[in-house]
Order: C-alpha cells, then sequence, then structure tokens
C-alpha cells in the first residue's frame, strides 16, 4: 500500500466512517498531506500531516507522492492568501479555486505540482511570517466574517469554531490542532480574562464540563467567532452574550495564549 498522498482537489471531507452518508469530520484542502492507514476500493483511512487527524475519504480525491516529496518540510511553506480569487490551472487549462489557506506544494516561479503534476498559480502566494501575527491577526479573523458555519468545515463557503481559530493561525505561520478540546491543551494559561489580548483563543465547557467551542480574542471584551456564522460578540466572566438573542450564548472556561 503506497503511504505518501497529497489532498488534490479545492476540499475534501474526512468523514467519520467509509460512507457518503457519514458525519464530516473535517476537511482537506488543496495540498494538504496525508498516510495512508487503511484501504478499500474506494476509501481510504488517512492521518492528516498537519493536525494528525484521522478520518476516512474518497480515495480519487487523494494524489501519490514519494516519500522524499512528502517529508521535504521546505518544499510546503506557500499557502493562499486571505482573499476570494485564489486561482490554479492545471496542464489541461481548467481552473481550481482554492479557499485561504492551501498548501502550494514545491511552489516555484509561479508554479506548485503535486508529484509529476504541474499547477500554475495565478494569484499571489504566500509564506506566513508569525513575526507579524499581533499586525495582521485582526484583518485575517474579520476576513472570515460572516462565513456560515459548518460542522468539520475549514473554508469560507462553511466553518467551524476550531476550524476558523486554526485556519487564521495558519495563515499568520502558526500551527494548532484541529478540534477545540485539543487547541485548549495549547499555549499558555491568562490567568484573568482581563488580561486576555487580541489573538488570545478563550474555549467554553458545556455542563458536563467538556470544551466545545472556541474562538479568538479581539480584545479583553470582544471576541470573534463562528456560531451560526462567524460573528463578533462581547464577551465578560460568564461567557459570549448574545445581543440577537438577548442571552449568554457559551460559558467561559479558560483563555490561552500561544504568542
Amino acid at each position: 500500500m503506497e503511504l505518501y498522498h497529497v489532498c488534490r482537489i479545492s476540499v475534501a471531507p474526512l468523514r467519520k466512517e467509509p460512507s457518503d452518508r457519514s458525519e464530516i469530520v473535517s476537511q482537506l484542502l488543496f495540498g494538504d498531506r496525508v498516510l495512508l492507514l487503511e484501504k478499500t476500493e474506494k476509501w481510504c483511512l488517512v492521518k492528516t500531516h498537519h493536525d494528525h487527524y484521522e478520518g476516512w475519504m474518497d480515495y480519487k480525491q487523494l494524489q501519490k507522492v514519494s516519500s522524499l516529496q512528502y517529508n521535504d518540510e521546505e518544499s510546503y511553506h506557500h499557502i493562499t492568501n486571505a482573499q476570494f480569487d485564489n486561482r490554479l490551472l492545471d496542464e489541461e487549462g481548467t481552473t481550481y479555486y482554492l479557499s485561504p489557506g492551501c498548501t502550494l506544494p514545491f511552489y516555484q516561479n509561479g508554479f506548485c505540482y503535486l508529484g509529476e503534476e504541474r499547477f500554475k498559480v495565478c494569484t499571489p502566494a504566500l509564506i506566513p511570517d508569525p513575526s507579524t501575527f499581533m499586525s495582521k491577526v485582526e484583518q485575517t479573523a474579520k476576513f472570515f466574517l460572516n462565513s456560515p458555519y459548518l460542522w468539520g468545515g475549514r473554508t469560507f463557503f462553511g466553518i467551524d469554531c476550531s476550524g476558523f481559530v486554526q485556519t487564521v493561525y495558519k495563515l499568520l505561520g502558526l500551527n494548532i490542532r484541529r478540534d477545540a478540546s485539543q487547541q485548549a491543551e495549547q499555549g499558555n494559561l491568562v490567568d484573568f480574562l482581563a488580561s486576555a489580548k487580541l489573538g488570545d483563543l478563550a474555549f467554553f465547557d458545556n455542563e458536563e464540563g467538556k470544551i466545545i467551542h472556541v474562538g479568538l480574542m479581539l480584545s479583553n471584551s470582544s471576541i470573534i467567532h463562528a456560531a451560526g456564522k462567524v460573528r463578533i460578540d462581547p464577551i465578560d466572566d460568564q461567557g459570549i452574550y448574545n445581543a440577537e438573542l438577548g442571552k449568554y450564548t457559551h460559558k467561559l472556561r479558560i483563555v490561552k495564549r500561544y504568542v
């Protein structure tokens, strides 16, 4: 079984079970690397390289690459920008429209490569710079305003709460895990909400104490998060207050800092 693969389409669903009816747990974006763990005729179980997430997907949505191509970390630095018109052309001249944060493997002189297949990159590529995090995080997060909420989503056409903060961080050169409960295990604890600052992540739990939601702090009193859509709401020591509903919708658990 060939182990090393890269996502070859704009966005591919990653499912809980090997069935088109199964729940989507995440998505692969163009250029995401995966290891093949198991394979049937149509389906394969994969583990993502960037956040070690597992799920089932349609094997036709993957491109096989060599071990050398897969493990060449220096060749996966370029990604698509936070803009609406990221485009690739394949060698037949057909267009791929990419969401922000897609990887452009082996980018050079306006082209990227999946295995032997070459794609013309029609829009500027980005090498994220973590040193610009504080100056760019607000603008980057607000790019996704009004993107609809989608369980498992990672694009501006549908994104979930943890996919949203993970994508914003990726666009700024920081790699965090996929799910809110996993992200909450990273970073450094901020002792009080009053000490929170732009770019921190706030986590929220349910009645059982399980972390079920995450958002990105714009200040110590406002947060941008994906709930129904990507939106900005006030936050205090109780949690997120939704003025439209006239009530608190998420109960604050902790705030973490990654930068």
